[in-house]
């Protein structure tokens, strides 16, 4: 049965089912903006970190009861709590007690093959941000987290260890859902929360390390998380050490695309909290010669892998060779939300970025060159984006969003009605209907003229000022100095609003040649003009906005290419490896279709649950990566 179905069965299930969240349906689209504006309005005044001071903090240890542990399978997952095919096909494969996978770029992962991986359920599962959309609360944790991954692994012999950082999404109800979610002893099916504060310190085998950090909606490190980390990782840490940072959004890109400073928290925390500390006698700050070996994110819905160039590497972009002494910075968001694309991905990260004040702090400063690999590649990736705008695709705008069409055909008939209106005024009737009634098409065409005029002396005055803004942004380039950022791209906001109205005038152009009959009533007449200018505006006014979502190069707009899809296939997470000795070996998994049909069936605790009827195929990405402990 399908989701819709399942939903029939939500008293057994003990939770509702939900569809995938339609990110630029207006209703969706208005309640998720206040909400967003709301957080960050109010984020400084609902900040719950603060008083978390006064819960337990401790650290955690994985295995759970296997302290002499010499290794241990780790999973991350991000991006979870969305519909329930994408995340419950998700927490099914993370549940099996064993994944078997054939090489990169080999078999289909259904039929078993030679050389075929095989790989154990985590004993640790990482939840990477974002654990509910499109806002938090308690319902929505439990309709579109608890009650998918508690149906998926209602028991185990060995129960795992859940942990969880928050997300931007987790933090618009001020952290209070997340908070009575993860940090009170509960369990999650046969998944164990142990932590009590929104970050996480967890001591893995082989003298590894694993870090949850709370960066609150982008802002800074509160001082009760900075003592904890104090306490339970910079003063355990020992020469060659290597530690897992977890951040909830990938400031190492942003730095590079929106903002150079916002890697600056995480380039604080790795010198001041994992390379050194402060020495309990003398006070002075002393190295550790430990070393964050990996980087794991979320946020973004895609999985990219940016690996540090090392002393020798050849300059320029290219792909720097395997070394499992290169640092990795991996984002992986794959657990359940729409996909996204990566097309537009930097090829080259310079850590710290170049114009931050932190950029010297460094000697030398690092680069991190973007790995061959990415899901989805970039040929796909542009062939997914275009399917916003090919109304066969599956994934056309109107389709994906319900109430966008309808919104577009009452804005184009208001837009009708004024045009109608200055139509009137310039052929000198005072009433509308009448006008357009008994005029034809050559009376229509110098209208139109004066209308496309007038569209194109806006549009060459937007673009003269854009010329304006990138000349006054513009500065010199070099060492240590930032570079001016790309102008805004011709498809702004005013050409979408142009665009829009030449949908109106077009059909205005249309009532005007219909030959109405002049015993046709006005308001006859009135209604099938706005039917006309309504279907119109519902399927070309849509079109046309896809059209320039489309051709949008980057900013928000160039997000909704694929978060306006919604497209609920290619999910995927990472599962680690700690072996004795001491490597650690990341597998990048993907499932390109997910489960859409679902049995309810007798759970082991003598509920219901529901059960897919096929299991999804899972593959690598790409090749295993091996990455050292020590630096």
């Amino acid at each position: 049965m399908k989701v819709r179905e399942l939903r029939e069965h939500a008293k057994v299930l003990d939770f509702t089912p939900q569809e995938q969240v339609r990110w630029l349906a207006p209703g969706q689209l208005a309640r998720t903006a206040v909400k967003a504006v709301l957080a960050a309005v109010f984020a400084g005044y609902s900040d719950k970190r603060e008083v978390q001071k006064v819960l337990d903090a401790h650290l955690l240890q994985a295995p759970l009861g296997k302290p002499d542990a010499a290794e241990i399978w780790v999973d991350f997952v991000a991006d979870v709590g969305d519909g329930f095919d994408a995340t419950s096909s998700v927490a099914w494969t993370l549940a099996e007690e064993e994944l078997v996978v054939p090489p990169a770029g080999q078999g289909d992962g259904f039929s078993p093959a030679p050389g075929d991986v095989r790989l154990s359920r985590g004993s640790l599962l990482v939840l990477g941000g974002d654990q509910v959309y499109p806002a938090a609360s308690a319902t929505g944790y439990e309709d579109r987290l608890k009650g998918p991954y508690r149906a998926a692994l209602p028991e185990a012999a060995d129960p795992p260890l859940m942990v969880a950082l928050p997300g931007n999404h987790d933090w618009y109800d001020g952290l209070t859902a997340f908070l009575r979610m993860f940090t009170q002893q509960r369990s999650i099916g046969a998944w164990q929360t142990r932590q009590t504060r929104s970050y996480f310190c967890v001591r893995l085998p082989e003298r590894w390390w694993l870090v949850g950090l709370d960066s609150q909606l982008g802002s800074y490190f509160d001082d009760p998380q900075l003592r904890y980390f104090e306490e339970h990782l910079s003063a355990n840490l020992g020469p060659g050490d290597g530690v897992i940072v977890c951040s909830a959004e990938p400031t190492w890109l942003e730095s590079v695309e929106k903002n150079a400073d916002a890697f600056n928290a995480l380039h604080w925390f790795d010198r001041n909290i994992i390379r050194s500390r402060v020495h309990p006698g003398s006070g002075e700050r002393v190295p550790t010669n430990a070393s964050v070996r990996l980087w794991l994110t979320g946020d973004h819905h895609h999985y990219a892998r940016y690996a540090e160039r090392l002393p020798g590497d050849p300059p320029g972009t290219g792909v720097p060779a395997p070394d499992p002494r290169r640092r990795q910075m991996v984002t992986c968001g794959m657990g359940g939300a729409y996909l996204a694309a990566t097309h537009r991905l930097p090829a080259v990260l310079p850590l710290p970025p170049l114009g931050t004040r932190l950029r010297d702090k460094d000697d030398p400063p690092v680069e991190f060159a973007r790995m061959g690999k990415t899901y989805p590649d970039a040929a796909a990736s542009r062939r997914l984006a275009r399917g916003i705008a090919v109304p066969w695709s599956g994934h056309w705008l109107p389709w994906r969003n319900p109430g966008f069409a309808q919104l577009a055909a009452g804005l184009h008939a208001g837009l009708f009605l004024l045009l109608c209106l200055l139509f009137a005024l310039a052929e000198g009737d005072p009433r509308p209907v009448d006008a357009v009634r008994r005029s034809g098409l050559g009376d229509f065409w110098g209208f139109g003229a004066v209308c496309l005029g007038v569209a194109a002396a806006l549009l060459v005055l937007g673009f003269l000022g854009r010329l304006l803004r990138r000349r006054k942004s513009a500065t010199p380039s070099g060492p240590g100095v930032a570079t001016a950022r790309k102008a805004a791209p011709p498809s702004g906001p005013a050409v979408a609003a142009l665009s829009q109205a030449l949908v109106a005038l077009a059909a205005l152009a249309v009532t005007v040649a219909i030959p109405f009959p002049a015993s046709w009533d006005g308001w006859v007449v009135l209604f099938l003009c706005l039917a006309v200018a309504a279907v119109l505006g519902a399927v070309v006014g849509s079109g046309v906005f896809a059209l320039w979502v489309l051709s949008a190069k980057g900013g928000q707009v160039a997000e909704w290419q694929m978060s306006g899809q919604s497209i609920e296939d290619h999910k995927g997470f990472l599962r680690l490896h700690i072996s004795p000795g001491g490597d650690l070996t990341l597998y990048p998994l993907v499932l390109e279709t997910i489960c859409r049909d679902w049995d309810v069936r007798d759970d082991p605790s003598g509920g219901k649950r529901p059960v897919p009827t096929g299991k999804p195929a899972v593959r690598l990405i790409e090749d295993p990566v091996v990455i050292s402990r020590g630096a």
